[in-house]
Order: structure tokens, then C-alpha cells, then sequence
């Protein structure tokens, strides 16, 4: 995208020495437009753990064994691989290695604050990729744009939490300004992640559909999910 105008340049006019010059009107220019600038990852980050902290503060005990719309995660699973990724995209951001092979056992080892912890990570996932640079150049195993890299930790946290608010029969609604950015993100990535199978293949949706709803199919998500 250029910044650059072409401003219309003055000429000047036939008028007699005798005849006093007209004065003209001022020459107005178009002005571009251009596509608003997105927020930065950092404050999405924000918005999106502020949705999912009540989800995630309200899970029981009782409901850790229950299924997910993921089908490889129950509920204590799937929150134990929030606390993963979370961890691993904050050192993504300062553009340093992280490390996928194992999946620790948090919410054993925090116990009952296990809630607590993870807003406290979140909170240190955010501060990450507000730091200047953090958006800036490539990060990853696969080299892939910072920005790229900061909206994958945004999906996590976005429909991972609408997972769990599915499980366990808790609202959820996505902060402002995600959807946007993921669907963005589904599109350019979505042949890749179903590759590497991260997706699974598109679920039709009907016409009307929410923008989540769509995410939701483009991720291989049936957004209408039961337990049942």
C-alpha cells in the first residue's frame, strides 16, 4: 500500500493585465482509502483473555473428564493445552525457541489456583507481544511472520474458550475485533492447518451464520456442538 497522492498542480490563467484575477476556488484532492489499520496482537490478546476467564474461572472439578468439541481433549486436556500454548507463544514473541513435545500436567500442579496461574499467564502472553518488535519480522519452527504467529495464540485462546464454554454449557462471546483478524488468519492458513492436520475439513454452515459460526466450520468446529 502506497502513501503516496498525486496532487493536482496549479496552472496559471489567461487574464489581461487589465482584469483583475478571478480568485479560484481552492482544488480539492481525493483522499485514498485505504483499509483501517488492525489493532495490535497484544490488545486483541487482551480482549480475548478477558472473554475466556469466566469460562475457564467457572469450570467444576466434576466437569475436568468431560468431552470437547475437540474431540482428542476432555476438558482438563484441552486447559492443560491452553496453559501450553500460552507459555510457548510468549517466547515466540521475544523470537526465541519453544517447545511442543510435552504437555504439562498444570492444573495438577496449581490445584485450586489453577485459574489464577492462568490469567497470570495470560497477562505475561499479552505483555509479550505488546514489546516493541514483537509484531515485527519472523518466529517459529516454520519462519512464519510475527504477526501470523500472534494470531495463532489469538485462535488458541479464542476457540479453545468457546470449546470449553461448550462442554460445560457456559455463554461465551468473543472480544471485538477477533473474529476479523482470525477469519483472516483461517483463510490464508486453513490449507496448511488442515494439512498438518490442526483443522479438520469445513463444516457447512447455513446461510445467516455468525461471523463465530463461520470461524467456528472454517476450523473443522461444528458451532452447534452437544455433548449428547
Amino acid at each position: 500500500m502506497s502513501d503516496t497522492r498525486d496532487i493536482p498542480h496549479e496552472s496559471p490563467g489567461d487574464a489581461s493585465a487589465h482584469t483583475a484575477q478571478t480568485p479560484q476556488p481552492p482544488q480539492t484532492t481525493h483522499a485514498t482509502h485505504s483499509a483501517p489499520t488492525p489493532p495490535p496482537i497484544s490488545v486483541l490478546l487482551d480482549g480475548a483473555a478477558e472473554a475466556a476467564l469466566p469460562v475457564l474461572r467457572a469450570v467444576r472439578d466434576d466437569q475436568l473428564g468431560w468431552p470437547t468439541p475437540c474431540s482428542e481433549y476432555d476438558v482438563r486436556a484441552l486447559l492443560n493445552h491452553l496453559f501450553q500454548v500460552v507459555v510457548a507463544f510468549r517466547t515466540l514473541a521475544a523470537k526465541k525457541d519453544a517447545d511442543f513435545s510435552h504437555t504439562p500436567d498444570r492444573l495438577a500442579e496449581y490445584g485450586e489456583q489453577w485459574p489464577d496461574r492462568f490469567a497470570d499467564e495470560t497477562a505475561r502472553l499479552v505483555e509479550a507481544w505488546a514489546a516493541p518488535g514483537a509484531e515485527d519480522g519472523l518466529t517459529g519452527g516454520m519462519q512464519l511472520p510475527a504477526r501470523t504467529v500472534g494470531a495463532m495464540v489469538l485462535l488458541d485462546l479464542t476457540v479453545h474458550a468457546w470449546d470449553v464454554a461448550r462442554a460445560t454449557g457456559r455463554p461465551y462471546a468473543p472480544a471485538a475485533g477477533c473474529v476479523t483478524e482470525l477469519r483472516a488468519l483461517a483463510a490464508r492458513m486453513g490449507p496448511t492447518a488442515r494439512t498438518m492436520n490442526v483443522f479438520a475439513e469445513p463444516v457447512p454452515v447455513p446461510p445467516g451464520a455468525s461471523d463465530l459460526e463461520v470461524l467456528l466450520a472454517e476450523t473443522g468446529r461444528d458451532p452447534h456442538w452437544t455433548a449428547g
